[in-house]
């Protein structure tokens, strides 16, 4: 029966893959457009598995021919027929590409239904894309995107196709206060968007890529440490802003716009309640480095702003703990973190300076004895 060999074109092409391992396999990290639909439960699996050691393989195979049968195999081929009813092109994989979608494959032709199944399974899968982004890091140039805490080096990076947003991949904005409310992906489905979108992007015939200056932590997500090394000898373009629009932006985001995700969320009661709670808590996280006093003054002001928010849709004095913060905190550590860096700045400028330079950017053609300003 069909397996497949060139798995780089499931990603490419976006084939719908049907993960047939265990729930508890599938929840540490699978890939986009993946459903999990497995063959055996956690139970049965551990059941087998258990099984496979004490008695061996013939005996694993034979209790799970017996764990799933009658009306139990009959579900689960239904629920496999349904999705593929709903996503031509489905294809299946097990961890290694061994008997679980062997099973499932059979099982699936005998329904009239012929599925291919991938060669190495999720092993196959991962490798190729750790291994995409550890050609990335070592064959293509990376140039950082960088400057003080609001001035909205996201917000470019759309503007730019050779472009990486790694917050939006690891669904947090990279600060104290950058959760969002749906929470975070595994750190291996974290990698895996990345490198397909390196992939993706690859087929293109790009060779030279834009991101983000980060820390290795995004949130609770580490970046891949080949990634990670490449960046730390990478060129870096700032994005200036004055504190005033900075600051209206973190507004924007923050407050505003995070209230409103929070609602849409949980509901206008819960959904206010955890937003507060969502501020509060991140404040809460630099009571030791901006000191106990600041931190209850901070505080106390952000309490009364949110009753104001609350009470009547009023926004505005939020900007004196947002603009405290920037100036007291995240400036300096900016300011110092950057001076370690201060030889690889290439250009500094406004956003849109910014995104002109990096534009007529060529992969090779950096030269630090070039660097320029747009301000």
């Amino acid at each position: 029966m069909k397996q497949i060999t060139d798995i780089k074109q499931l990603f490419i092409a976006d084939r719908p893959l049907i993960d047939l391992r265990a729930p508890i396999e599938f929840a540490r990290g699978a890939f986009p457009n993946t459903i999990n639909l497995p063959l055996l439960t956690d139970n049965e699996r551990a059941a087998v598995g258990t099984c496979y050691k004490k008695h061996g393989q013939k005996a694993a195979i034979d209790l799970g021919h017996d764990l799933v049968c009658k009306e139990v195999r009959q579900q689960r081929t239904e629920a496999w027929i349904e999705f593929i009813r709903q996503n031509p092109g489905a294809v299946l994989y097990c961890f290694r590409g061994g008997l679980r979608s062997e099973t499932v494959q059979q099982w699936l032709k005998q329904e009239g239904y012929a599925l291919p199944r991938v060669t190495g399974g999720y092993k196959a899968l991962r490798h190729l894309l750790m291994e995409t982004i550890e050609n990335v890091a070592r064959d293509h140039s990376l140039v950082l995107l960088g400057g003080m805490t609001g001035v909205g080096k996201t917000e470019l990076l759309p503007l730019l196709e050779n472009s990486i947003d790694l917050e939006g991949h690891a669904h947090h904005r990279g600060s104290a206060f950058g959760g969002l409310p749906e929470g975070q992906p595994t750190n291996i489905e974290f990698e895996n968007r990345i490198a397909i979108e390196f992939l993706k992007k690859s087929e293109t015939g790009i060779r030279q890529w834009v991101v983000e200056h980060e820390s290795r932590m995004i949130g609770a997500n580490c970046l891949p440490a080949p990634l990670y090394l490449a960046m730390q000898d990478s060129p870096l373009v700032i994005v200036e802003a004055g504190i005033e629009e900075r600051a209206e932006r973190i507004r924007r985001d923050y407050v505003e716009q995070m209230r409103q995700q929070y609602r849409l969320l949980f509901g206008a009661s819960d959904g206010d309640l955890q937003f507060c709670r969502f501020l509060q808590e991140s404040l809460a996280k630099l009571q030791r480095k901006l000191g106990d006093r600041n931190w209850r003054e901070l505080d106390a002001i952000m309490a009364r702003a949110l009753r104001q928010q609350l009470d009547q849709g009023e926004t505005g004095l939020h900007m004196e703990w947002i603009t405290f913060l920037l100036e007291h905190y995240y400036d300096k550590f900016y300011r110092k973190g950057i001076e370690k860096r201060s030889a690889s700045i290439i250009f500094k400028g406004e956003g849109q300076a910014c995104v002109d330079f990096l534009r007529q950017m060529r992969p090779g053609a950096i030269d630090p004895a070039a660097s320029g300003t747009g301000s």
